[in-house]
C-alpha cells in the first residue's frame, strides 16, 4: 500500500517539532482555537521559521472568520488550515487551496454531510464526535464509517484517539491517506513525548506493510 503520511497536532514547542521532523513526521499542527494546546500566531511563526523545508504546517481553527484565517496563514507561513467548527462547504471553498475540513463522526448520518464537501476542500479529517467539544476527544470511532467516507473519493485523514497502541490496526483497517495524532503521543497537554512519537512512527511503518 502507499505510504501513510503522519501529522502530529497540538505542537507548542520547537523541541517537540524538531524531534517529530527527525522521526519522519511530514506535517505539524498548530491550534489557534481555544484549547489546552492553543498557540499564539507569533509563537507558531517562530517554530515554523525554524523547522526544515518540505514539512507541511497546518493551522487549526474553529468557526473563525476567513479574513482572520487568511491573515494568520500569511503571517505564520502556514501551508494548510484545518477547520473544526461548523464551517459550511461554501466557506471552506473560499479558503481553497488551503482547506482541510474536520468531520465529527458519530453515525452514518455523517456520510451525506461529508459528501457536501466534495470539491470544496483538499481532504476530510475524521475525528470522533463529542457533544461538548469540537475535537481532541482522545476516543476512537467506528472505523467502518471512515471506510465508507473514503469511498466518496476524497482523501481522508484519520484522527480520534490514535496512538502507538492502535495506529498499526487503524492503518491496516482504514488505509487512509494520512493519520493525525495529538494526545496519543503526549506527556502533558501541548508537550509531546519523544519515546511515544518514536514508537508511533515505528508502528506506522509496520502498518504500511501490505499483508494481503
Amino acid at each position: 500500500m502507499a505510504k501513510v503520511e503522519v501529522k502530529i497536532c497540538g505542537i507548542t514547542d520547537y523541541e517537540d517539532a524538531s524531534i517529530a521532523v527527525e522521526l519522519g513526521v511530514r506535517a505539524l499542527g498548530f491550534i489557534f482555537a481555544r484549547s489546552p494546546r492553543q498557540i499564539t500566531p507569533s509563537a507558531a511563526r517562530a517554530i515554523i521559521r525554524a523547522i526544515p523545508p518540505f514539512v507541511k504546517t497546518v493551522g487549526v481553527f474553529v468557526n473563525e472568520v476567513p479574513a482572520t484565517i487568511r491573515e494568520i496563514i500569511h503571517y505564520c507561513g502556514l501551508d494548510l488550515v484545518q477547520l473544526h467548527g461548523d464551517e459550511s462547504p461554501d466557506l471552506c471553498a473560499q479558503l481553497l487551496p488551503y482547506t482541510i475540513k474536520a468531520v465529527r463522526v458519530k453515525d452514518p448520518s455523517c456520510l451525506p454531510a461529508s459528501r457536501a464537501y466534495l470539491g470544496k476542500v483538499r481532504a476530510l479529517l475524521l475525528d470522533t464526535y463529542a457533544e461538548d467539544r469540537t475535537g481532541g476527544t482522545g476516543q476512537i470511532f467506528d472505523w467502518e464509517l471512515a471506510i465508507a467516507i473514503k469511498r466518496l473519493g476524497i482523501p481522508i485523514i484519520l484522527a480520534g484517539g490514535l496512538g502507538p497502541s492502535n495506529i498499526e490496526g487503524a492503518i491496516r483497517t482504514v488505509r487512509p491517506y494520512a493519520v493525525d495524532v495529538n494526545s496519543g503521543v503526549e506527556k502533558s497537554p501541548g508537550r509531546k513525548s519523544p519515546i511515544l512519537m518514536k514508537d508511533l512512527m515505528e508502528k506506522v511503518i509496520r502498518g504500511e506493510l501490505d499483508d494481503d
